[in-house]
């Protein structure tokens, strides 16, 4: 294609994006200004199909720089994935198909949400691990049938977070060598230029991380050609540091920090489009030639996808495609549930039952942040990633999550993580995003309150329980042992649109005292009864034995008392009222007892015997003692 004609479809983005913002009066022309030429060169290597956006073997494009969704929008529109013009003059508004940053399911072609700076970078070495998974498994020396390559643009917000460090540095590890982060280095942050916050070498940051580095102009579309020619040649991970200019062809705001997050203003745009030989007074403007070279995306996308199914139907192909199937089809009825007959921690309980899942569901991969041995997380006998189902994260909880969101998006793949629950904090981004997007992904945290013990508060979760039960579309499951413990993971494997967490012991539990009952798959259910009771006990995890043996010693005091577990509070009060007001009896007194925050059990309970401070260093046994977790505690406050 002539530069000429590159020139005139990089200009069309410029004020597509422009015209956008500056008739929402909001958002951010900057970034799709500098970023319009790379992105022309990129549509001539970009494998997508806008007919199938679901299409397994198509490149994956991420935006990490989620605030530049004026660039993402109009390529969407320009490549025909079925936004409208409309849908571009209502960018930001309510409802529309483009909103301010990108979301994932809500406009077609979007691959993931980003917005918070990093996720994406995580995002990218995610879909390239799910990929590099995938080929492993289906894969051979003669016929790849996954096969495709995973672009990232980013910019100087995105590698100041601590996040892409973790990133960037498992995918140099595992030498990701199909994924190519396109650097938009414009030197310009909100506040002014980067030499205000940042001088490290960003080359040699990359190179010590195992990537390849490639330079180019970023406004030169032969340099960028050739560049991403050589970048798709790479046997590691590739960062090209495409050298930009923030808003290009803005005339006076051209490099400026105001170009930002602000509209440029109707003067500049009419000028710059003047300079550029549109007509000023069009506004949303495409010309015919250049929506034709946009729109052969489609023919050519969906020819890339044709002819890679009907390579599928080779005969010589027939245990690969076996083996896609197998990743393809989770058929969870081969899962071999294991029973529990002792007391143990749940954490041995999950793992246990994490090891039959993975077993039986060839998708379901996963890892910790360096804590396997301590979350009973490791999958007997399965090998290691990118062959085997265990992923080594290293110590790095905040790429983790995020990279298994991607992965859980990817396709046909079920990921887990976990690590200690009060590490949760350092992934919590990754988790709003997933609740946000409904993303399965399945969250592992062990060490689950005081009872950690000896390590003392800065490792005793207080606040955490609480604070992701306030997640919307977000389930937080504390099994009281290994029986909930299996009905919680085969509720969540079915919440499709949904992440889950498995808040586990590190302390052996007792047995319950009967099998659960189905209602557990409900939230939560009444666990034992007397007739004419006078309370009822709330409780889930490690605290609903200590229910139990406080209704013990409430019957030898002649008072009935009810113990109600809810191993998921979040799926409980989402349970129609007669069914909550059967499980807890209006007339008693309700308590809920947890050793935790445990602010949002005022929804169920007329009174709370929670933690009202950090814990502290000691054996669990004297923790419980010191902050009221006994049965003589316990009885002498509800009694009060």
């Amino acid at each position: 294609m002539g530069n000429e004609m590159r020139q005139k479809m990089a200009n069309t983005i410029r004020f597509l994006a422009a015209d956008m913002v500056q008739k929402a009066n909001s958002g951010h022309p900057g970034a799709p200004m500098g970023l319009a030429d790379i992105a022309v060169v990129l549509s001539e290597h970009l494998k997508h199909n806008p007919k199938n956006p679901s299409w397994l073997n198509r490149d994956r494009l991420v935006f990490s720089g989620g605030h530049a969704t004026g660039l993402i929008y109009s390529l969407y529109y320009l490549w025909g994935y079925g936004l409208e013009i409309e849908d571009l003059k209502e960018f930001r508004q309510l409802d529309s198909k483009t909103p301010g940053h990108p979301e994932f399911g809500h406009t077609a072609g979007v691959e993931i949400t980003t917005g918070p700076l990093g996720q994406g970078v995580a995002n990218a070495v995610g879909f390239s691990m799910a990929s590099k998974f995938m080929g492993a498994q289906v894969n051979s020396e003669t016929a790849k049938l996954i096969d495709h390559t995973v672009y990232c643009l980013c910019g100087d917000g995105d590698l100041e977070e601590g996040i892409s460090y973790e990133a960037c540095s498992i995918a140099g590890h595992n030498k990701l060598d199909n994924l190519i982060l396109i650097y938009d280095s414009n030197r310009i942050t909100i506040e002014g230029n980067t030499d205000l916050s940042i001088s490290e070498d960003i080359r040699a940051r990359f190179e010590s991380q195992g990537w390849e580095v490639l330079e180019c102009n970023g406004h030169d579309y032969e340099e960028i050609d050739a560049t991403i020619v050589q970048a798709k040649k790479a046997d590691r991970p590739v960062v090209i540091i495409a050298n930009t200019i923030i808003a290009k062809g803005a005339g006076p705001l051209e490099g400026s920090h105001h170009s930002h997050g602000a509209p440029l203003g109707e003067d500049v745009i009419a000028d710059a489009k003047r300079g550029a030989g549109f007509d000023p007074e069009k506004k949303f403007f495409v010309p015919e030639d250049v929506m034709a070279r946009f729109r052969c995306a489609i023919e050519a996308g969906d020819l890339a996808e044709r002819e890679w199914i009907h390579s599928l139907k080779t005969a010589p192909l027939m245990e690969q495609n076996e083996a896609l199937d197998a990743l393809l089809n989770h058929d969870f009825s081969r899962i071999e549930w294991p029973t529990f007959e002792k007391a143990d921690a749940t954490r041995n309980t999950n793992g246990k039952v994490l090891n039959a899942i993975a077993k039986a569901i060839p998708a379901f991969i996963g890892g910790s942040a360096d804590l396997s041995p301590s979350n009973k997380t490791y999958l007997n006998d399965m090998g290691v990633f990118p062959k085997g189902k265990n992923i080594y994260f290293g110590i790095r909880e905040h790429a983790m999550a995020s990279i298994a969101n991607a992965m859980a998006l990817y396709g046909p793949i079920m990921p887990f993580t976990s690590t200690f629950f009060v590490f949760s904090d350092y992934l919590k981004p990754a988790a709003r995003i997933a609740a946000l997007t409904g993303i399965q992904q399945f969250f592992i945290w062990t060490h689950d309150s005081i009872g950690v013990g000896e390590d003392g508060p800065t490792h005793q979760p207080i606040e955490h329980l609480s604070q992701f039960r306030a997640l919307p579309n977000f389930y937080v499951w504390r099994p009281a042992d290994g029986a909930e413990n299996v009905v919680a993971w085969q509720v969540a494997l079915e919440m499709k649109k949904s992440p889950s967490a498995f808040v586990c012991s590190r302390q052996s539990l007792a047995m319950l005292p009967a099998p659960v009952k189905g209602e557990a798959a409900r939230g939560g259910y009444l666990l034992a009864s007397d007739e004419n009771a006078t309370f009822t006990l709330m409780a889930s995890g490690s605290e609903v034995e200590l229910a139990l043996k406080t209704k013990e010693a409430l019957n030898a005091k002649g008072i009935g008392a009810n113990v109600v577990s809810v191993p998921c509070y979040d799926l409980f009060i989402e349970q129609e009222d007669s069914y909550i007001d059967e499980m807890i009896v209006p007339t008693t007194k309700k308590v809920a007892i947890e050793a935790a925050r445990g602010l949002e059990w005022y929804r169920l309970a007329d009174e709370v015997i929670g933690m009202d401070s950090f814990g502290a260093s000691a054996p669990a046994g004297k923790l419980f003692e010191k902050f009221g977790f006994t049965v003589d505690a316990v009885v002498a406050k509800i009694n009060s």
